[in-house]
């Protein structure tokens, strides 16, 4: 069993994932950065953190809080717009306008 499916980290295609250096922390913790390597035109990308501590592993994802604010505000513009269409197309009030028709005799 890799460490990939042991700790069910996201397939990244032909990149490979970077390990960053180990670091302490004051509590005795073992923190190792894991990050996706950028290109030409991208940056590098934060994968998550692996924890070591009193002997357990554990994976910590990160969460990209931006893409998910992006995301919630692109599903409301196209909700407002597509009720927009709706009203504009079949108005909820009711139709006053007058018709006169003239016949001729």
């Amino acid at each position: 069993m890799t460490v990939r499916e042991r700790f069910d980290l996201p397939a990244v295609g032909d990149d490979s994932a970077v390990y960053g250096t180990p670091y302490q922390t004051p509590e005795g913790a073992t923190v190792i950065p894991v990050t996706r390597p950028g290109g030409k035109f991208r940056r590098a990308r934060p994968l998550g953190v692996f924890v070591i501590q009193d002997g357990n592993t554990g994976w910590h994802a990160v969460t990209d809080d931006t893409a998910i604010a992006l995301l919630g505000i692109f599903v409301g513009l196209v909700a407002t717009t597509l009720s927009l269409i709706a009203v504009v197309r079949n108005p909820p009030w009711p139709d006053v306008r007058i018709r006169i028709d003239r016949k001729e005799r």
